[in-house]
């Protein structure tokens, strides 16, 4: 049952989405249809409730109160990629607060913040003015050929929440910079990457440019590269592997990890006291 909610919810959502642009539009839609459509998501909905339920009442009979059992029967309902991608928004949005406010997320006092923004908000800004043009072309295209206000609404809405998850993105880079604590080295890439290595893990970290990375987050074998504009520039070894969470859930083992930040030297610097002191 819970595959065929799953399933269920997933087939639904492209086509409420096509029929809400051809009602915009202003396109005639027989009513026979409508009517199945919506009663196929009406059962859309009844059967995710049923389910649901009945993941709570599992886990009510386990023994879960009631908060512990809500978010249990959730995480099993909805895959753990769409949690992770709805997480992605909800930093964003915060992010862009904490933008706005000058603050940043996650800097314990004493601990040295190291950036690793600059490399990239210059493209980023440039792609997201292309944007804002494109937007605005299309509102006068669409009012040139006559378009239904609905549907310029729709596109106008569509295009905006673009441009303000692309804020999200320069916003989150800015205000997670990678951190290097008493404890740790954290390293991360906006909302979408976080990962925290305990200092007494750190074997060796050196600075070695390299400009051909692929991705932004990748594994292969037990190397890690989290990379900002096919960059990496500091490289940690570590005493034994470390599990890292990619950006949609999957899991890699890492013993090397190469990484890029604006000042590299600060994260050496940064590390390089405990080590000696541990000597």
């Amino acid at each position: 049952m819970l595959r065929i909610a799953r399933a269920a919810l997933f087939a639904m959502a492209p086509v409420e989405l096509v029929l809400a642009v051809l009602l915009v539009s202003g396109v005639p839609l027989p009513g026979p249809l409508i009517a199945v459509a919506e009663a196929a998501v009406v059962a859309v909905l009844v059967l995710e409730a049923a389910t649901a339920y009945r993941l709570f009442g599992a886990e009510r009979r386990g023994g879960a109160d009631r908060r512990t059992a809500a978010r249990a029967a959730y995480r099993r309902l909805v895959p753990e990629q769409v949690r992770r991608i709805m997480g992605f928004d909800l930093k964003g949005m915060i992010s862009l607060a904490l933008w706005v406010a000058r603050r940043r997320h996650g800097v314990p006092h004493g601990a040295t913040a190291v950036s690793y923004h600059r490399a990239q908000t210059s493209t980023m800004t440039l792609f997201l003015f292309a944007m804002v043009v494109e937007l605005v072309g299309a509102e006068i295209l669409l009012r040139a050929f006559g378009a239904p206000a609905g549907l310029r609404t729709l596109i106008l809405v569509g295009d905006a929440y673009t441009i303000l998850i692309v804020l999200a993105v320069i916003a989150a880079c800015v205000t997670r910079p990678h951190v290097v604590s008493a404890v740790e080295l954290r390293i991360r890439y906006g909302a979408f990457f976080d990962l925290r290595v305990p200092r007494e893990q750190i074997a060796e970290v050196r600075h070695v440019r390299n400009f051909n990375e692929n991705g932004t987050v990748r594994s292969k074998g037990h190397r890690l590269s989290v990379a900002v504009a096919s960059q990496t520039n500091v490289i940690v070894e570590l005493t034994e592997p470390i599990t890292a969470v990619r950006p949609l859930g999957r899991r890699a083992e890492a013993r090397t990890i190469r990484f890029y930040a604006d000042d590299p030297r600060a994260v050496v610097d940064a590390l390089r006291p405990s080590r000696e002191h541990a000597a």
